[in-house]
């Protein structure tokens, strides 16, 4: 059995404490890391207060002028060598995130590759932060813009992507020039305390990069964004979360990025492939065991096929091994922690009680760690609770429609705007569907749509700005205007 031990003797020490500027700092508190397999503490982390955080506001903003100063291929080759070293401990990363988040060894791999290519994405980008010039109108001066980073960025993650979520953050705010206070989930600290190191170890100087786990969340967010140094938050997690954190900003008009929940349609038409719809639905809904933002929530199947889609994914899902995510074979591994399960059983317990029925799954099985199964809903009503809130779990409800205006509107009938899915043979449906359908993002015959290089993001109570991308980068800048004559 891997023990964080074995792992730090790859990645370093990852089970310390705040990393702030040069420092590893003590903290006032302890949090416990558990294993969700296990329901066992793997690790004791210092946590940090607000007196912490604002020593790593200090670091970031002593750093901050000299980081913004080095040329745009010195930022550059800092985030190449972190790719380059994320991808040679991508193993041991892997393994880290399997252990104090659940998920299962094949999910955390793909999510340590996919978190490196921020680095390479950002790398390339941090020499294309262009402006550009013209001509006024009037002719009597050019109009020069440029883009200047913002200044110190609180970036606070979520448990379900450790590594994702900290580098899709991390590497467009130092291409853009930015510093950094990261705080990540109680639950998973030890990756981004990995991640930490790992980019000092790529070269970027003390007080760029600076980590503060802490179970103090709310106050020391709230204080920090008091700070008039720190000008930039970016936020993914609850909606909840987002309209406080959004509240705060405003007292000091903070620039906010929030990348909020979910609640993601999947529309399968009755002329589509069956068999791509079935595989595509395994990934969109299965991805991270279903405890994604982008997880497809509600699946909305024509009624002509809907029996048929049910069936075959019902038989795809029974296929799936459920077990510690570390085990060879295990296919799902546990949720994060007792809350995440308990309310992913209490939505399937309230739609069984409104008449849907399940078709396998729905229980949480007889043994220690916090797993749920592999479930399918077949005729889930229409008003039932389950398609009205983020799943977070396994569970796959299914509803249906008659018209292609009753699937969009059925779609759009939620506040949530990040992702929806669309299946069907006929393109021009495809696409004047994904058009109708009020979301930031649109995977048409894809399962995922999560790219480094696409601006990723949503509407309504969604969020706010665009990670990702050229956009992802900008999201760190101030535009700045220059009249000039000559």
């Amino acid at each position: 059995m891997t023990t964080l031990q074995q792992l730090e003797r790859d990645l370093g020490p990852v089970s310390l404490g705040p990393i702030v500027g040069e420092d590893v700092l003590a903290g006032p508190d302890t949090i416990a890391v558990l294993d969700p397999a296990t329901e066992e503490t793997i690790a004791e982390v210092a946590g940090g207060d607000i007196d912490t955080a604002l020593l790593a506001v200090d670091a970031a903003h002593q750093a901050m002028s000299q980081w913004a100063s080095q040329s745009p291929r010195h930022r550059s080759d800092v985030l190449r060598r972190a790719y380059d070293l994320m991808v040679s401990r991508c193993e041991a990363l892997a393994q880290l995130i399997v252990l104090e988040n659940g998920k299962a060894l094949a999910d955390a791999r793909s999510e340590v590759l996919y978190a490196a290519e921020f680095f390479r994405w950002y790398s390339e980008e941090a020499v294309r932060l262009t402006g550009e010039i013209g001509s006024a109108p009037a002719g009597s001066n050019r109009i020069m813009v440029v883009h200047k980073p913002i200044g110190v960025a609180l970036l606070i993650t979520p448990w379900n992507f450790p590594a994702a979520m900290a580098t899709r953050k991390i590497g467009p705010a130092l291409a853009a020039g930015c510093t950094v206070v990261l705080k990540p989930a109680s639950e998973t600290p030890l990756t981004a305390l990995a991640l930490a190191r790992l980019l000092v170890d790529a070269g970027a100087p003390a007080g760029v990069v600076n980590v503060v786990p802490s179970r103090r969340s709310d106050a020391l967010a709230s204080r920090l964004l008091d700070d008039p140094r720190v000008r930039k938050v970016s936020f993914t997690g609850s909606t909840e979360v987002g309209r406080s954190l959004l509240a705060h900003a405003a007292r000091t008009i903070v620039n906010s990025g929030m990348e909020l929940g979910g609640n993601a349609p999947f529309v399968v038409f009755g002329d589509a492939d069956l068999d791509a719809a079935v595989s595509g639905a395994m990934v969109a809904k299965l991805r991270n065991g279903g405890s994604a933002c982008t997880a497809a929530n509600r699946f909305i199947v024509h009624a002509s096929i809907a029996e048929d889609f049910a069936g075959r994914l019902a038989e795809a899902m029974s296929r799936l091994t459920v077990g510690p995510g570390l085990e060879p074979g295990t296919d799902i591994g546990p949720l994060v922690n007792a809350k995440t399960r308990d309310k992913v059983s209490g939505l399937v317990s309230g739609a069984l009680d409104s008449g849907a029925k399940a078709l396998v799954g729905a229980a949480a099985p007889n043994r220690r760690g916090f797993y749920y199964m592999p479930t399918v809903l077949n005729a889930v009503p229409a008003d039932a609770a389950i398609l009205g809130e983020e799943i977070f779990g396994p569970v796959a409800p299914i509803t249906t429609f008659e018209h292609i205006d009753d699937a969009v509107a059925l779609a759009n009938a939620t506040e949530y705007g990040l992702v929806s899915y669309v299946y069907t043979t006929d393109l021009r449906t495809g696409l004047r569907v994904g058009e109708q359908l009020d979301s930031g993002m649109v995977g048409i015959n894809r399962p995922v749509v999560s790219d480094p290089a696409a601006p990723f993001g949503g509407t309504k109570q969604s969020g706010l700005g665009r990670e990702g991308g050229h956009e992802g980068m900008l999201e760190y800048t101030e535009t700045q205007y220059l009249a000039v004559d000559w």
